[in-house]
C-alpha cells in the first residue's frame, strides 16, 4: 500500500485570470516540488488545452491515468478534469452553478466537450458557461460514460455554488434534481473545512474532497488542499470506488488550509475595509456600516444560517482532514516579509526542498530538529505549529484572502475589536 496526495481541481493557461505558465512543463515542476502525486488536468473542454494534454501526456499502464511522454519525473500522473458553469433558470431566477468533471479517457473527454460544445462557447474560457441546468449537464456527462464523475464545486464560495449566499441553493435535490442520485461527492473549497460542512445532516452521506482550484502553478498555491489515499494501485478506478464508498481504509484524509484563510470566510466588505463575525453580521442585518451597503455574506455565516448541528459534531462516517499552511506563506511570516514570491523566501523554500524532497514532506513529516538544521528556530517553530494546527488566522472576506498570524489568540475577538481598522492587517 502507498500513500498519494491528489489535487483534482486546478486550471490552464487558457482560463481567465490564470498564470501564463499553466502548462504541463510547470505543473510538472511545481507538482513535484508539492509532492503531489496526481493533478487534474482542468479545462479539458478548451479544444487548445486538450490538444495539449493530448500531445504531451499518455496513458500510464491501465490505470486511466496519464504520465507526460518526455519526462524523467514518473511518480507524477496527471487525471483529465475540467469545471463548468451550468447558466439556467430556476423557478424565475437566474442561477450559475460550478460542477468539476471527471473522466478516464481521451475518448470520454473528447465525446463530452462535443456534447456539450452544443450549450456553450467551449473556446471561449477554460471554465465554459454552458447553457444547461445541472440535471441537464449530469445527464449529457453520464450518457457518455456512466464512468464519468460529476462534483458540485467550492459548494460555499458566494457566486456560482450549490450554497453559495448569492445565487445558491438551501438543499442539493433543489440543484441537481432526480439527477442528485449521481453526486456522491462535494468539494469544500478554500472557505470551509470538513468541521463546517459536518454541521449540515443532509451532507453525512456525501464524501467531501479539497482541491486546490489553483490559478496558478507554484507551491504557493497548486495543491494548497488536496486529498491523501492509501491504495493498492494509483489509477482512475481505485480513487474514484474510494471516494464514491466513503473509504476510510483507502481515503485517508484531506488536506486543508484554515478557513479563515479563504476569500470567502467572514462577511465583509474590500472597499470599506470591513469584516465581521456572523453574529455582528445579523446583528446588522448585511449592511456595510461604512456605507450602508450589502455586504458580501461569507461562508461562516452562510453555514450557520442552513445547519442544523452544533459547532464541533462529527459524523462517525467523516474522512478525516488536516489543516496546513502554504510554505511559502510560513516562511514569508516568519521572517516579516509581505511578498510570499520574493527571492529570499523562494531560497529557503528551495533549501528545505533540497533536503526533504517536497513541501508536503516538510509540513507532514519532518522532525524540528531536522528542519532547524536547514533553516532556523523561528521557522521550525513556525513549521510545527501549522502542522499541529497551533495558529490563528485574521479571516479572509470579500475576496480578501486571510492572514496567518502566529498567535493562539482569538481572532474573533480581534476583529471585532478593530472593525474600522482592519487596513492594517491587509
Amino acid at each position: 500500500m502507498s500513500k498519494f496526495i491528489c489535487d483534482f481541481h486546478i486550471h490552464s493557461k487558457f482560463s481567465r485570470a490564470t498564470s501564463s505558465r499553466m502548462d504541463v512543463q510547470s505543473l510538472v515542476q511545481y507538482g513535484t516540488q508539492k509532492g503531489l502525486s496526481v493533478i487534474g488536468t482542468g479545462d479539458f473542454t478548451h479544444p487548445q488545452w486538450l490538444k495539449e494534454l493530448d500531445d504531451q501526456l499518455e496513458e500510464h499502464s491501465n490505470t486511466c491515468l496519464l504520465k507526460p511522454k518526455r519526462s524523467l519525473v514518473e511518480k507524477l500522473l496527471f487525471m483529465l478534469t475540467a469545471e463548468v458553469c451550468t447558466s439556467f433558470k430556476y423557478e424565475g431566477k437566474p442561477k450559475r452553478i460550478h460542477h468539476l468533471i471527471f473522466t478516464p479517457n481521451f475518448d470520454s473527454a473528447k465525446q463530452v466537450s462535443e456534447k456539450l460544445a452544443k450549450f456553450g462557447d467551449l473556446e471561449s474560457d477554460g471554465r465554459p458557461i454552458i447553457k444547461l441546468s445541472p440535471p441537464e449537464l449530469v445527464e449529457e456527462v453520464k450518457e457518455v460514460s456512466e464512468t464519468n464523475v460529476i462534483v458540485p464545486a467550492h459548494i460555499w464560495t458566494p457566486w456560482f455554488s450549490l450554497f453559495g449566499s448569492k445565487s445558491g441553493f438551501d438543499k442539493i435535490e433543489d440543484c441537481y434534481q432526480d439527477m442528485t442520485k449521481h453526486i456522491f461527492a462535494l468539494e469544500t473549497g478554500l472557505s470551509s473545512d470538513p468541521p463546517m460542512n459536518w454541521r449540515l445532516s443532509a451532507l453525512d452521506k456525501y464524501t467531501l474532497i479539497s482541491n486546490s482550484d489553483s490559478h496558478s502553478p507554484y507551491p504557493y498555491r497548486i495543491g494548497r488542499e488536496a486529498n491523501v489515499f492509501d491504495l493498492k494501485e494509483i489509477s482512475y478506478r481505485e480513487i474514484i470506488d474510494s471516494i464514491r464508498l466513503k473509504d476510510k481504509n483507502r481515503f485517508k484524509f484531506t488536506i486543508e488550509t484554515h478557513p479563515a484563510y479563504g476569500k470567502y470566510h467572514w462577511t465583509g466588505h474590500r472597499k470599506c475595509n470591513i469584516m465581521m463575525s456572523p453574529q455582528d453580521s445579523k446583528r446588522l442585518q448585511g449592511i456595510c456600516p461604512v456605507c450602508g451597503r450589502k455586504m458580501t455574506r461569507g461562508v461562516d455565516e452562510r453555514v450557520d444560517e442552513i445547519s442544523d448541528r452544533y459547532k464541533g459534531f462529527r459524523p462517525e462516517s467523516a474522512i478525516d482532514y488536516k489543516h496546513l499552511m502554504p510554505l511559502h506563506e510560513i516562511i514569508a511570516k516568519s521572517m516579516g516579509i509581505q511578498q510570499i514570491y520574493s527571492p529570499s523566501v523562494w531560497r529557503a523554500f528551495e533549501l528545505l526542498i533540497g533536503r526533504f524532497g517536497d513541501e508536503y514532506t516538510v509540513m507532514l513529516e519532518a522532525s524540528k530538529d531536522e528542519i532547524r538544521l536547514v533553516s532556523n528556530d523561528e521557522l521550525a517553530d513556525a513549521i510545527i505549529n501549522v502542522r499541529e494546527d497551533k495558529i490563528a488566522v485574521i479571516p479572509g472576506y470579500d475576496g480578501v484572502y486571510g492572514k496567518l498570524i502566529f498567535a493562539e489568540n482569538n481572532v474573533e475577538k480581534v476583529a471585532n475589536n478593530r472593525k474600522f481598522g482592519l487596513e492594517r492587517f491587509m
